[in-house]
């Protein structure tokens, strides 16, 4: 474990936390502003270590180019429609991020913000944060506490929790860019998730209402197969940007009474063999191939990040759910605890 100054915030350091799993099966860079995973790296069966993320090399780069590449976003992950929402009879108006007409991960959100480190041991971080109340135009004031723990032989886990003073919505979300064995895109992995229905979404990614079966269509990953999909009319391809219903069929003790992991997808590469599966107490799975990406300045290894350099497996509740009555509720109340555990676990395919 070491700790050191990555940067600096309006006089605020900026750390830099590395941690190992006790067995060093696993280890991870972490840093305080956005509390992203700047690094991770899985140990092969040859001794060597395999990255597993893509990362940037200052602070400056993570605040100037970074597409939340690593970090937690919040207070809303994904995206509410037209920026506005009512609870209990009053609309709010909140900072407006995407195209100027919605919202997209809470605006300028926890992703981009310093969090505080609260403690930290050879395989745990564990951040803090304080959201006031009017921030983005959120009501209430948020205590969110994120917590990363590297457990053997090959597992990152992520403990999100938050309460609220007013009623609020909250969906927090890992927003790590994967990568199984550092080629240039990730079209030739291969991907399944455990569902059966997703939620459409119109041309600015805003949720329809609509709840549709994957049958037939290019989000059916049921069974594990290449992200490259051709489009049926065009013969180009299918690029991912969309929000799964988990099945929740499969499921482990997630530590949280009446928070169960369930299986939600399975992603490798054929390169090297490297398997990543994602447990989660989350309802839906946001999948993005990182078909924008065009970060203009090096990445870790000095490697530039195209379309495609790393897809994101983001648990988290439906995008829009706060507009949306049928989809699973989002709002946190006065005495009530926002939890979400994700584990992403690596092993040989």
């Amino acid at each position: 474990m070491s700790i050191s100054q990555f940067g600096e915030i309006d006089g605020q350091r900026v750390d830099e936390i590395t941690i190992r799993a006790p067995g060093s099966g696993i280890e991870a860079s972490v840093i305080t502003w956005g509390a992203v995973i700047r690094d991770l790296k899985v140990l092969m069966p040859d001794g060597s270590y395999q990255r597993v993320v893509l990362g940037l090399n200052s602070l400056s780069d993570y605040r100037e180019h970074s597409p939340h590449m690593g970090a937690i976003a919040g207070r809303v992950a994904n995206r509410i429609a037209n920026g506005r929402f009512s609870i209990d009879k009053n609309t709010y108006e909140l900072t407006r991020n995407q195209a100027d007409r919605h919202t997209l991960h809470g605006g300028n959100g926890f992703g981009r913000k310093l969090w505080q480190l609260a403690a930290y041991d050879s395989s745990s971080v564990t951040l803090t944060l304080t959201s006031p109340h009017g921030d983005n135009g959120f009501p209430g004031t948020v205590h969110a506490t994120c917590i990363y723990r590297l457990l053997d032989p090959g597992v990152l886990r992520v403990e999100l929790t938050a309460n609220s003073d007013k009623p609020t919505p909250i969906n927090l979300a890992h927003h790590s860019y994967f990568n199984l064995d550092g080629e240039a895109t990730i079209f030739s992995h291969r991907l399944s998730v455990d569902a059966d229905f997703y939620t459409p979404t119109d041309s600015d990614l805003i949720p329809t209402g609509e709840i549709r079966s994957v049958c037939g269509t290019p989000n059916d990953f049921r069974a594990h197969r290449t992200i490259r999909f051709p489009d049926a009319q065009t013969g180009a391809p299918v690029h991912y940007d969309i929000n799964f219903v988990l099945r929740r069929d499969r499921l482990e003790c997630s530590g949280i009474e009446d928070l169960p992991l369930a299986h939600a997808a399975s992603f490798s590469s054929h390169v090297n063999n490297l398997m990543l599966d994602v447990w989660t107490t989350e309802n839906g799975l946001q999948v993005y191939d990182g078909g924008k990406l065009n970060v203009p300045v090096p990445g870790l290894d000095g490697v530039l990040y195209g379309a495609g350099a790393g897809l994101c497996l983001e648990a988290q509740n439906f995008p829009d759910a706060i507009n949306r009555p049928h989809f699973p509720n989002s709002v946190v109340r006065p005495g009530d605890d926002y939890e979400q555990v994700t584990e992403y676990r690596f092993t040989k395919a």
